[in-house]
């Protein structure tokens, strides 16, 4: 989006639609159908360009190699854990794909949570993609366990007995 001479990012799903623009003193938001799709500091220079690289995530999934190349996100510093994982993977066929899974993971999970599941994972000398989204998918909370309730029919009469005894005189019989 352009405003004042300079450029904004935007959300993807906004690129080519009609935003809204509330421009203040120290920062620039973009509405889009009164939600948010991009919020940035002013600039004040000419010819500049604010980059929101979160914004571009979604984006990567169809493009993945535009990790590398992409304007909005060859500078972008990641944090600690997860650049290194970035560094690793870079060397892979499939890096750039790996690594837009764990992106995409941040957006779902939290950048926090994704940063410890980085960790974790290089604390074990991994660094693919699927033992992170792993780790993820162990910490989230599990659903509550279905209840079903039992038909009188099912029911004990009796409760059992806990004796040995008959364990071993089975094992006689055979």
């Amino acid at each position: 989006m352009r405003f004042d001479n300079n450029k904004y990012s935007v959300r993807a799903s906004a690129v080519g639609r009609s935003v809204e623009l509330q421009a203040y003193a120290d920062r620039v938001i973009i509405l889009q159908d009164g939600m948010i799709v991009g919020e940035h500091q002013r600039r004040f220079g000419r010819g500049e360009t604010a980059y929101d690289p979160w914004r571009y995530v979604p984006v990567l999934a169809k493009k993945p190699g535009a990790l590398r190349n992409g304007a909005p996100l060859k500078d972008w510093l990641l944090p600690g854990a997860i650049e290194q994982i970035r560094k690793k993977l870079a060397g892979s066929d499939d890096g750039d794909r790996q690594m837009v899974k764990i992106l995409a993971a941040a957006l779902d999970d939290g950048l926090a949570a994704v940063e410890s599941a980085c960790a974790e994972a290089l604390a074990d000398n991994v660094h693919s993609a699927d033992v992170i989204l792993n780790i993820l998918a162990r910490r989230r909370d599990p659903p509550p366990p279905l209840t079903i309730a039992t038909p009188d029919a099912l029911k004990l009469q009796r409760p059992p007995e806990a004796d040995c005894a008959r364990y071993d005189r089975l094992r006689r019989l055979h």
